[in-house]
């Protein structure tokens, strides 16, 4: 007996334990007949352990049980049906999850799936009532969403629809009344409950993009902070440095800083050499004393050769240089306690964090670049 869950990364197969767990697969299968799970989001993702979802609200401490809509509230939760031969032995094990209280014999809808094999201090805490036998690359994918500290995953995960395969149970009379005709309809905008949670179909207006593209970067900003990719995600890339590559391996960091002079104030021409042989990478930063210098050199000199290559130029997106600016190398600690020492020594340097947030930084390139892309269309018509 097995039951089909499409979710937004895939699907997956679970056959249910109908002779050992008939309460619990019963309350499941209804529950799926009446489309309640649909829209649900996986809630809390634990790698390597359990993902947990079945709770409309998204919160993890709601859910009813097909019960409380069949006989009224007092039947809202059902007793555990824990079988000494059902163990979580195995990754892809179905299991029902107490609603938000941790409590014995307060099953309602929630569920979890283990996501590794051998999870013994589950046993006998949980009723488990299924397993996963089609669908692991899905796993996989949840598996490895970057999650908050509190597990929820920053790109929402949703059950999108179940369908039944097999249903040995019985309707009750009153089922009827619940079906509904389709699918409930959610409206992500007003479901997402921070400017970090993204929604992957959510397809917003004309005038809403603005506000799309802004909470998208932010949130990839927060996921590049949380491994440490850069120092804060409400930090911008300099916008007084280049991005040159292409270059000529024979290249000196001389000529280039004698060439990009002509611009304005270099500070700093640096090429990326191995650290091991010294030979070059093909690319340099070039850092000017200010930003309208930058500007300047990007529109000259992308396209251009050197040394008998054609180089490309772009606005630097590298927040490299920030981690020295934030705090010393030997005065730095480790942990969570470090990154907020490491925050404040930048407010203290520089005043607080940057006023616009990364999202603008990337818009104002775009305009940049499409006033670029305007005044070569005006020269070349004039010619």
């Amino acid at each position: 007996m097995s039951v089909m869950i499409v979710t937004s990364l895939g699907d997956m197969v679970v056959d249910l334990h109908t002779d050992e767990c008939p309460l619990t697969c019963k309350n499941f299968l209804k529950l799926c007949k009446i489309k309640y799970y649909h829209n649900c989001l996986f809630h809390m993702v634990r790698k390597d352990f359990t993902m947990q979802t079945g709770d409309p609200t998204g919160i993890g401490s709601g859910g009813d049980s097909i019960f409380k809509f069949l006989y009224g509230s007092q039947a809202r939760f059902f007793g555990d049906e824990i079988h000494p031969d059902l163990k979580h032995s195995k990754r892809g094990t179905v299991a029902m999850a107490s609603t938000g209280t941790g409590e014995k014999n307060l099953n309602a809808s929630q569920f979890y799936i283990t996501l590794r094999d051998d999870l013994d201090s589950l046993d006998g805490e949980h009723t488990v009532f299924g397993e996963i036998t089609e669908g692991f690359d899905t796993l996989n994918r949840i598996n490895e969403a970057y999650v908050d500290d509190k597990g929820k995953p920053y790109q929402n995960i949703r059950i999108k629809h179940t369908y039944i395969l097999y249903d040995p149970f019985d309707d009750p009379s009153q089922l009827d009344n619940l079906i509904p005709d389709a699918s409930p309809e959610r409206k992500p905008k007003d479901e997402i409950d921070d400017d970090v949670r993204l929604e992957d179909d959510w397809m917003p207006k004309d005038e809403e993009l603005g506000v799309r593209e802004e909470r998208e970067a932010h949130s990839r900003a927060v996921i590049l902070e949380s491994v440490g990719d850069i120092p804060d995600a409400e930090m911008k890339p300099p916008d007084n440095v280049l991005f040159v590559c292409k270059l000529n391996p024979s290249t000196k960091e001389e000529a280039l800083y004698i060439i990009f002079s002509r611009f304005g104030t270099v500070t700093s021409a640096e090429i990326i050499r191995d650290h091991k042989t010294g030979d070059s990478h093909c690319y340099a930063f070039i850092e000017f004393e200010d930003k309208e210098s930058c500007e300047q050199a990007y529109f000259k000199m992308d396209n251009t050769k050197i040394d008998d290559r054609r180089i490309r130029v772009d606005f630097s997106q590298s927040v490299a240089k920030l981690w020295s600016q934030y705090q010393p190398r030997n005065q730095r600690g480790s942990g969570v306690d470090a990154i907020k020492q490491q925050k404040e020594h930048y407010k203290q340097q520089h005043g607080g964090y940057c006023n616009s947030k990364y999202s603008k930084f990337l818009k104002t390139r775009k305009e940049t670049r499409k006033h670029k892309g305007r005044k070569h269309r005006q020269i070349t018509k004039t010619r």
